[in-house]
């Protein structure tokens, strides 16, 4: 469970990486690191969206550290550098995201609380994103505060809508095809830079195939239709009319404004539900918004500082 370093993607100073196991038996890559700069501000826990790794996050490590917070980050089980759940390593499987609560909890218990300063925020991406929301009434007493980066809280305008995906992954998994991948479609099917629907930044986008080139086992292919079914319920208990209402930790809702693979509508409706919520669009960006080109990245940057430092005791910011 190392960190792969590449020339054009190194692995940030200082990093720790360590495996940590859940309680059902998955084993977790984890990583943590101590700011580069002063003064401390706490510590951010780096959520990742669905096939993604520690790897692809060292930019966004190294800019968290220059602001003065430790950073902990994690691969989800059956992604990454983390244990594969199915004989067919590359298929992205789940069978519910409870296992993904799971994950982040055992990692917080484990990692964060155990060793990195306080305050304890938490940074999340799409999938991320959607774990957070399940897991934020255990979480309240542990963090202060969440920013979620395109959560994924409905499904975008890539393949068939979701009133059809949802039914229909729910009954191919009870009928015991759930370990079966989606097929791939629609613009999400391509790797190419031109007409990816993640971002308009080249060298970023480059950047990540040039790391899983070298890694292929650090990528996963398409998810799994029992990962689809599990997505579904858990959107559906997020978007469910208590939900929202009864949530009390405060959380920042950053949506990409040209986002097609989660549905910026849902999560600007999620926002309006939420009395502990705030809402901000960045207009023209696409979906990996930390992945982006500086013009919407920078505007994700200096949301996450101003929003984390409102909720900040006054020790950490001085």
């Amino acid at each position: 469970m190392d960190l792969f370093d590449h020339p054009d993607n190194p692995v940030p100073e200082g990093g720790l990486c360590a495996e940590v196991r859940t309680v059902d038996g998955h084993a977790l890559r984890t990583a943590r690191w101590m700011p580069s700069h002063r003064p401390l501000k706490g510590t951010v826990t780096l959520l990742q969206g669905r096939a993604e790794c520690i790897e692809k996050y060292f930019e966004t490590i190294a800019d968290l550290r220059a602001r003065g917070f430790a950073v902990v980050t994690f691969d989800w089980r059956g992604q990454g550098g983390s244990a594969r759940l199915l004989r067919n390593a590359r298929r992205g499987h789940v069978d519910d995201f409870a296992d993904f609560v799971v994950d982040l909890e055992t990692v917080m218990r484990e990692v964060t609380l155990a060793h990195m300063p306080g305050p304890h925020n938490i940074l999340a991406h799409s999938t991320g994103g959607l774990v957070l929301l399940l897991a934020a009434r255990r979480l309240r007493t542990q963090i202060e505060r969440a920013v979620l980066s395109a959560p994924l809280i409905g499904l975008g305008k890539v393949g068939l809508s979701q009133g059809l995906v949802c039914p229909l992954s729910a009954a191919l998994s009870a009928i015991g095809l759930g370990t079966a991948s989606v097929p791939r479609f629609g613009p999400n099917a391509s790797i190419a830079f031109e007409g990816n629907p993640l971002t308009s930044d080249a060298t970023r986008f480059h950047r990540i195939e040039t790391v899983l080139d070298a890694r292929r086992d650090l990528e996963i292919d398409m998810p799994t239709i029992d990962w689809l079914a599990a997505a579904c319920r858990a959107m559906r208990q997020v978007t469910g009319p208590d939900f929202g209402p009864a949530m009390s930790l405060p959380i920042l809702i950053v949506a990409a404004g040209q986002d097609i693979i989660v549905s910026t509508r849902a999560a600007e409706g999620f926002a309006r539900q939420t009395r502990s919520a705030r809402y901000l669009e960045i207009a023209g960006s696409r979906h990996e918004i930390l992945m982006e080109d500086d013009l919407y990245r920078d505007q994700f940057l200096a949301a996450f500082a101003a929003f984390v430092a409102e909720g900040a005791p006054q020790a950490a910011l001085s």
